[in-house]
């Protein structure tokens, strides 16, 4: 009988662990994906870079002028989980993604995959750049030709067990890598349409202004509806029609990511000065269409 019993418990293990294998498996993108992304254009790529915030985890830290298209990495992004240290993607051949090709670059963009085929870490919001239309992509990948390379390794994460097993991520893709829109709107309004995909997708709002649950995914059901600061101090702000900007018209919204200042005067401060200096560099009509969504989407109260 204990024998038996010592069967089944090894049984079950090789079952348990031949499952976790497979449900944690990194996917990458089709070869027939792949092969539909169009040649990009570096200077429609740059628009995109500013809307992507790239540089605003990506140079150092607070970096100015040029300084800002040299990716070297090494800022950390602190959390329950450990520090996550942001990579070199310069064009660097050794310590940034000077090899990669496109479809490397897609891989991890899209799916979270590296080019060794490693699942990569949601600290690099993939979900959200996987609602990235295949121009913007090709686009994006062509700018980041075009810039310095940068010799510096910033070295590893600083993470803990279990979370420094980069396989157990695959499981937390399959309860939160989800690629649909969170916010239905009207199809036909191509101004609602153009904002839900900045925020959305290359904006990546989500991911600091909704709060997330104990194994960090983003809470849908209170989308932009406000977080903790990661740095420790304060709030991220609500930023639905009930919360901080309630009160502030689609003007107001607009002229604050041009200019840095709120309707009552005050200036932007925190983490949102690069995201705001990332949107002033956008066309007004793209901050015209952020307002115009923030304006329409479910309110939530402060939390």
């Amino acid at each position: 009988m204990i024998r038996k019993l010592a069967y089944l418990v090894v049984l079950a293990a090789i079952v348990g662990g031949l499952a976790f294998w497979f449900l944690s498996a990194p996917k990458p993108l089709g070869a027939t994906a792949l092969a539909a992304l169009p040649e990009g254009d570096a200077a429609r790529g740059e628009l995109v870079f500013w809307a992507g915030g790239c540089a605003s985890c990506h140079a150092a830290d607070n970096a100015e002028g040029d300084d800002k298209l040299k990716l070297g990495g090494g800022h950390v992004l602190a959390s329950d989980f450990g520090d996550f240290v942001v990579p070199n993607i310069s064009p660097d051949p050794q310590h940034g993604i000077g090899q990669w090709s496109k479809d490397d670059f897609a891989n991890a963009m899209m799916r979270g995959v590296s080019p060794d085929g490693e699942n990569l870490y949601p600290s690099f919001p993939y979900t959200s750049y996987a609602r990235m239309s295949d121009g913007d992509l090709s686009d994006l990948w062509a700018f980041m030709q075009t810039l310095p390379a940068v010799d510096n390794d910033p070295g590893p994460h600083r993470l803990g067990f279990p979370f420094n097993i980069r396989r157990g991520v695959g499981l937390w893709k399959l309860l939160y890598a989800d690629e649909t829109w969170v916010v239905k709107v009207d199809e036909a309004d191509e101004k609602l349409v153009r904002g839900r995909y900045l925020v959305e997708a290359l904006g990546h709002c989500g991911e600091c202004h909704t709060p997330r649950d104990f194994a960090g995914g983003v809470k849908r059901d209170l989308w932009l509806a406000g977080a903790p600061n990661p740095d420790g101090q304060g709030r991220i702000p609500n930023i639905t029609p009930g919360g901080a900007i309630a009160d502030w018209s689609e003007a107001d919204i607009a002229y604050y990511l041009e200019s840095g200042f709120t309707p009552d005067f005050d200036s932007v401060g925190g983490s949102m000065v690069d995201v705001q200096e990332n949107m002033a560099k956008l066309p007004a009509s793209d901050r015209e269409a952020i307002a115009a969504y923030l304006k329409a989407i479910p309110a939530h109260a402060n939390r």
